[in-house]
């Protein structure tokens, strides 16, 4: 006989954080955290210093899921370019899903505008990581210029996000050939 392991109070807490704010943005609201998680606030309170500490810690805790399911593993023996094409094509087809609105990171730091809220500083620090990704790859690739090569594959990433995120535009044929013509202009092999 198996039995379930009930999530705990501070597990559901961080997963109403990292669903709600995901579909309905940052602003939403305590008792609406609490609900769904089937909490309550005095625990909320007693787990979390604030909402906002909450909003970090559920960014955080899914941080190593975000970049796993981006980039490819250290074993990946391909080419830099192909790694980074990698990245992009996980984006594609993590666009293509239904409920896609784009990359949690980046809509963070767009609806909180004060970049010292610990939820943008987590999310600031994951979006660093992908652009040094970027960056390291670029370098090995032979990049001629490898930090305007990542800063301009970023502004890619999140642009493709972006306008996937609100259906403004399909990824499909789009985004593979603007990045591989980025990769080209900066002689990366």
């Amino acid at each position: 006989m198996t039995t379930e392991v009930k999530p705990s109070p501070r597990e559901r807490l961080l997963e109403a954080a990292a669903t709600l704010t995901y579909r309905d943005g940052v602003g939403i609201g305590v008792e609406a955290l609490c609900k769904a998680a089937g909490v309550s606030k005095r625990s909320m309170y007693q787990l979390f210093e604030s909402k906002d500490e909450l909003l970090a810690a559920s960014l955080k805790e899914r941080a190593f899921a975000f970049v796993a399911g981006l980039l490819p593993g250290s074993d990946d023996d391909r080419s830099p370019r192909e790694r980074i094409l990698h990245v992009f094509e996980q984006v594609e087809s993590q666009a293509g899903a239904p409920e896609f609105r784009g990359c949690r990171y980046l809509a963070v730091q767009i609806e909180l505008k004060d970049q010292s809220h610990p939820a943008s500083r987590v999310a600031h620090e994951v979006k660093a990581n992908l652009t040094a990704f970027f960056r390291s790859e670029a370098e090995q690739g032979g990049a001629s210029d490898p930090d305007l090569l990542a800063r301009q594959l970023s502004l890619v990433f999140d642009g493709a996000s972006a306008r996937a995120g609100i259906q403004a535009d399909n990824l499909t044929g789009l985004i593979a050939p603007t990045v591989a013509t980025l990769l080209d202009a900066a002689d990366m092999h």
